[in-house]
């Protein structure tokens, strides 16, 4: 992850090229990708030591956030989380656990009724329950990797749909809710996660957003591919970037910054929609 001037572009070496420096060299070359270009979205409060947000963007790895959609490993991971919020603790009484004498109601032959065994029997009003539910764990298992593959294609699905967005820094010093409210809406960013990459969310950010319904402030510990689906919108901040590349990249080499801006309009960028 770069923060760089707008007006600088990098270019990525494809597989053919390399394929084509290896014949003419002898020399095998590994494949370069192209950074993923985003605009920087402004800040909720503009610091003095940060960046302004005009004029600047942010390049983002493409192994992190330019992977390939795949819509059934977001389902497993979705159907993965929610799984394990259920809490399993249904419970009904057979008929070996429900009160009552285990004496037979009436004589099996001479009545001209059907046969009958004790009050317990699943036929009769007040009897056991055949077959109920009882308390189990609805948890599923699902692979380290195949949770990472699905944190790879959310934050990726995320910014092909317009709807990822990077600040500089997630704070809110005065801590009310009433101006972030009116600085959200200004924005236009309702609906919208924010993700920092801190071991904790600012004191003032999360006591001014904890009364706001449309928006919600976690940490990168703490987010996981269910949340990144749910949400509308997504915005990070430049160190919850740089912990998803840390810990999602394949350590594929990137276009190294600055380089010819000829290369600017074969790139792919990106910006939160308003």
């Amino acid at each position: 992850m770069s923060l760089l001037r707008a007006d600088v572009k990098p270019l990525g070496i494809g597989q053919d090229t390399c394929q084509f420096l290896y014949l003419l060299t002898g020399i095998p070359a590994l494949p370069i990708a192209a950074p993923v270009i985003v605009e920087l979205t402004p800040p909720l409060k503009q610091f003095a030591d940060v960046p302004r947000a005009e004029g600047n963007i942010v390049s983002l790895d493409p192994t992190v956030f330019n992977h390939p959609i795949r819509r059934d490993i977001l389902h497993l991971c979705v159907t993965h989380h929610l799984d394990g919020l259920r809490q399993g603790t249904a419970s009904t009484k057979t008929r070996g656990e429900v009160r009552g004498s285990g004496a037979k109601i009436r004589p099996q032959k001479g009545s001209g009724r059907a046969r009958l065994g004790d009050g317990q029997s699943p036929m009769l009003y007040g009897g056991g329950v055949a077959f109920g539910p009882k308390p189990r764990d609805f948890s599923t298992k699902l692979p380290r990797k195949v949770i990472q593959l699905g944190m790879r294609v959310a934050l990726s699905a995320k910014l092909k749909e317009r709807h990822l967005g990077v600040m500089t820094r997630l704070d809110w010093p005065n801590a009310k809710t009433k101006h972030l409210k009116e600085k959200i809406d200004h924005l236009g960013l309702r609906k919208t996660l924010f993700i920092t990459g801190e071991e904790q969310v600012a004191t003032g950010l999360e006591r001014a957003i904890r009364m706001l319904r449309d928006v919600s402030v976690t940490t990168v510990d703490k987010v996981n591919v269910y949340e990144l689906v749910r949400w509308e919108r997504v915005v990070l901040d430049l160190k919850a970037v740089e912990h998803f590349e840390n810990t999602l990249g394949k350590g594929v080499p990137v276009a190294a910054l600055p380089i010819l801006p000829e290369a600017v309009d074969s790139l792919p960028t990106a910006s939160v929609a308003q």
